[in-house]
């Protein structure tokens, strides 16, 4: 029988709804500094228990099998002490059910190598950035607005984040706080289910769609962001990334790919 080896400790788990949660983690080896947007690999043998309100499993792992899978980091790329992601709870999953069932102080795999190129690398560094996101996909741009935020004065940034309920707006009162201080930073969260709410929401209803349609970024802003002054990234569901993919088309954007630059930069995880 394989060992299995955990190489990294829990440091908290903050559940911010039911079925979502901030995790921090610390690797035994030291943190070498990643690229902000980058991803790496969590696992958690099959032996581990899983979440109490989990879905059964229909067949059990091997309890020596080591299930992986890939995350986005939220932490800023300069932290060397602890790693952070945010995770949704998949009921029938096979991992994050384990992950959700994680106290402080328990072990887990964290990959020792950090990877992905949903970076800010081929961004031009006079473009500001709209960063796009439903549910989880916020992670990698609390990473890029942690890392760059204070660095990078000479953008504008936006956030828009749209989640079924406002109680699924990860983050949201770090990033409420940078709106509220910063005039080059828009915060612009959005909720499709708002007649679920248990106090009404003021804030914005529909899909990210809507809300970039609505011109809300440029008013923040005070001018329209368009194909010649900004860079639009885009992370979430897949049917919002085609259709702002469409969207945007039609606004004279252009997808990114390596061999044929463009300004929007997609990272698709489904």
């Amino acid at each position: 029988m394989a060992e299995v080896k955990l190489n990294a400790t829990v440091l908290s788990k903050v559940e911010i709804a039911p079925g979502l949660i901030v995790l921090r983690v610390r690797p035994e080896e030291q943190i070498k500094e990643f690229k902000p947007g980058q991803f790496t690999t969590l696992g958690l043998p099959g032996s581990a228990p899983r979440f109490e309100i989990a879905d059964p499993e229909e067949e059990a792992p091997p309890p020596d099998k080591m299930i992986r899978r890939a995350y986005s980091i939220s932490s800023a790329s300069e932290k060397t002490d602890y790693l952070e992601f945010y995770i949704t709870l998949i009921r029938s999953g096979s991992l994050t059910p384990r992950l959700f069932a994680l106290k402080e102080g328990d072990p887990l795999f964290v990959a020792p190598k950090i990877t992905g190129v949903f970076t800010l690398d081929e961004a031009p560094h006079e473009s500001n950035l709209i960063m796009v996101a439903t549910g989880t996909g916020l992670a990698p741009y609390m990473s890029m607005i942690r890392s760059i935020f204070s660095k990078q004065t000479h953008r504008k940034y936006a956030i828009i984040h749209g989640a079924r309920h406002s109680w699924d707006l990860g983050y949201r009162a770090e990033l409420e706080t940078l709106a509220e201080y910063f005039p080059t930073f828009a915060y612009q969260p959005i909720i499709s289910r708002p007649d679920k709410e248990h106090t009404p929401w003021n804030g914005p209803k529909g899909y990210v769609q809507d809300q970039w349609k609505s011109g809300a970024v440029g008013k923040k802003w005070g001018f329209k962001p368009d194909a010649s002054n900004s860079c639009v990234f885009l992370c979430g569901a897949p049917a919002m990334v085609e259709d702002m993919l469409t969207i945007l088309a039609s606004e004279g954007f252009k997808e990114h790919k390596k061999k044929d630059p463009g300004n929007v930069f997609v990272e698709r995880f489904w």
